[in-house]
Parts: C-alpha cells; structure tokens; sequence
C-alpha cells in the first residue's frame, strides 16, 4: 500500500516536470510525510473550451465517491487496487473519466519483521528526482451548501497500488503504481475510456526501479516532519 510519501519539491518544478499549464488552488508547503486527509497536488487533464489542459490540482488525499452521504469514507480510500478499479462502484467512474498523476520523490513502506516490530523504510528512485503515481480522483458535491457556493464542491483523491513483483516485496507485498514520464501522457489521455485499453495500460507498465533506505521510527508520527525523516537510520 502507500500510507505516507514525500512531496517538497516547488510547484514550478511539478509544473515543469509533468508539463503542466498552471496551478488550480492553494499549493500546500513541503512535507516530508504526508499523510492520508492532507492536501496534495495532482495532475490531470481537463477539456478546457474545446482544448485539453494539463494542469496541477490540489486534492485532499482519501477519495470521496460523488455518491457518498458524507466525507468520512475518504481516509479508508487513500488506495486503490488497480485490479479491481474498473469493477468497484468506488472507483469505476474515476477510472474511465478521471485519472491523474500524484508527484512524489518517494514514499515510506514499513516492513514486518519476524518478531512483529515495523521498520520503516523509504523508498525512491536513485535516477529520477520525481515518481508519477497513477491516481484517480473525484469530486463530492458538499450538500449543505449552495449549488453556486464555490466551496461547494470537493476534490479528493487515491494512489493505485499493485502486487510488488521485484526484490523489494520483502518490503512489502503492495507497492503504489508508477507511472514513467514518456507514459504520462497515455494515463492521463481524457480520450482513453475503454476499460479493456486502461486495464491493458495498467498491465504493460514496466517495474520501477527503486532503492529501499531503512530510516527512523520518528517517520511513524505524522507530526514529525523534516527532511531529516529519510536520511537512514543510525
């Protein structure tokens, strides 16, 4: 699964990297371990006028199904099994209509151990400065407010996990869906609504690359915060 990850990079350089138009919304600061029911940035593409626009959203992190009575079914919706998202009334509609990309530079997995205890490990890409999570995201119309109210609507959102196949399933057996950059565009193409082509994609995703860092338990408190969370563990 994916429980917290690290996002301190500037919004000019998600921009830049994932090629982004502009901003919609109030970035939030740099964390090194953000935490389900937090801001975070996404990319996404939207049908503007007749033209498609890449552009980087802020979604709270624990997807909200538009069908919900409330938001409180988001913090068990930071994931997603990308197995089963074309078939589950959660995220079926999102799959096919709204998919994006959630940046992150890593993320942290914590492995069991023989004697029960967690230790926490991060993870990263010693090549690639940024990971493009595949996402889905959905808006949830807040029913006390007016249809006008633009506090009305609520943008949420969830990270697609996947069986880990490589050495780092000692980690953990689920490890979040990376997209590679030369394949953003395939995820986030608003024209790609057949379920058979997006389970396809999602099959033909190579294995990422990544680097496990065993790291301090201070990691475990989401009030610890600081680049300090992914230096190894003395």
């Amino acid at each position: 699964m994916c429980g917290r990850y690290v996002m301190s990079k500037a919004a000019s350089d998600l921009l830049s990297h994932f090629e982004a138009k502009e901003i919609e919304g109030s970035p939030p600061g740099p964390s090194w371990n953000v935490a389900p029911t937090q801001n975070v940035p996404i990319v996404a593409e939207r049908l503007d006028e007749g033209v498609i626009d890449r552009r980087l959203l802020i979604a709270r992190w624990g997807l909200v199904p538009s069908w919900s009575k409330d938001t409180k079914i988001g913090s068990k919706m930071i994931n997603a099994r990308s197995e089963t998202i074309l078939e589950k009334p959660s995220f079926r509609s999102a799959a096919v209509k709204r998919r994006g990309i959630l940046p992150a530079e890593g993320y942290y997995e914590w492995q069991k151990t023989e004697d029960g205890k967690k230790i926490p490990n991060y993870l990263f890409s010693e090549k690639e400065p940024l990971l493009g999570f595949a996402g889905l995201y959905e808006f949830w119309p807040d029913p006390e407010l007016p249809e006008d109210d633009p506090e009305r609507w609520l943008l949420t959102c969830t990270v697609l996990t996947t069986v880990t196949q490589d050495a780092l399933g000692h980690v953990h057996e689920r490890s979040p869906v990376i997209i590679p950059q030369d394949r953003f565009a395939e995820w986030l193409d608003p024209d790609l609504t057949d379920k058979a082509d997006i389970q396809h994609l999602l099959a033909s995703l190579p294995e990422p690359s990544l680097t496990p860092r065993i790291v301090s338990s201070r990691v475990n408190s989401v009030r610890n915060n600081g680049p300090e969370l992914i230096e190894p563990a003395e």
